[in-house]
């Protein structure tokens, strides 16, 4: 998925309070000239609608800035902890980038045989992956299908089928998902009789010794 979001350059000595209250998000664009970073702003409307859409270091956006347009990730959003105003977007260009570091949400497929005729449970170790690819091969999803797991199973981040072009980082040992056998639970309610059934059986030999 590609989306496309345009900007305008900064004035320098802006305030970024200032900009806001105009309607207008800072934001900045970092590699777009090697190691140089461009100051932009945005309308509130284009980056809710942007925040929305977008995921984080994965989603391919067309940047337009007058006089220049290429591919970028959306790396950072800085907003108010609970009003959701947005305070900053921050962009990486991806146009001269031989490959990336992406996250890539994980998604799990079909019903696992030691669930549905087992009785066991499904745990989901990992959410999202950390992989290097192309700009062009980014993955929307690792899709997992655990239809033929049994209770017991597990299946390991080496184990995983990536598109062509995708390179897992990270610890190849890591557990992916597994598949666990039901649990013991002792009711709270027999706990707390067999407690009042002791405390009663020592009441009572005290009393009688006395």
């Amino acid at each position: 998925m590609e989306l496309t979001v345009e900007c305008q350059k900064r004035e320098s000595g802006s305030k970024p309070n200032a900009l806001r209250r105009e309607g207008l998000i800072p934001a900045v664009l970092y590699g777009h000239k090697g190691t140089e970073s461009v100051s932009l702003t945005l309308s509130e409307k284009t980056a809710k609608t942007l925040v929305k859409d977008a995921v984080i270091n994965n989603t391919l956006i067309r940047v337009k800035i007058p006089g220049w347009s290429g591919k970028a990730l959306l790396r950072d959003v800085q907003s108010h902890p609970w009003k959701g105003l947005l305070y900053h977007l921050s962009f990486f260009s991806v146009a001269a980038q031989d490959s990336l570091e992406v996250t890539v949400p994980m998604h799990f497929v079909g019903e696992a045989v030691g669930v549905k005729d087992e009785g066991g449970s499904i745990d989901t170790s990992l959410t999202e992956l950390q992989v290097e690819c192309a700009p062009d091969q980014i993955p929307e999803a690792i899709a997992v299908d655990v239809s033929q797991l049994h209770m017991g199973d597990t299946v390991y981040v080496h184990q995983l089928v990536l598109p062509e072009g995708v390179t897992v980082l990270g610890e190849p040992d890591r557990v992916a998902v597994s598949i666990l056998p039901p649990q013991l639970i002792v009711e709270p309610e027999e706990e707390a009789t067999e407690t009042e059934a002791t405390e009663e059986g020592t009441k009572a030999t005290a009393e009688a010794e006395s």
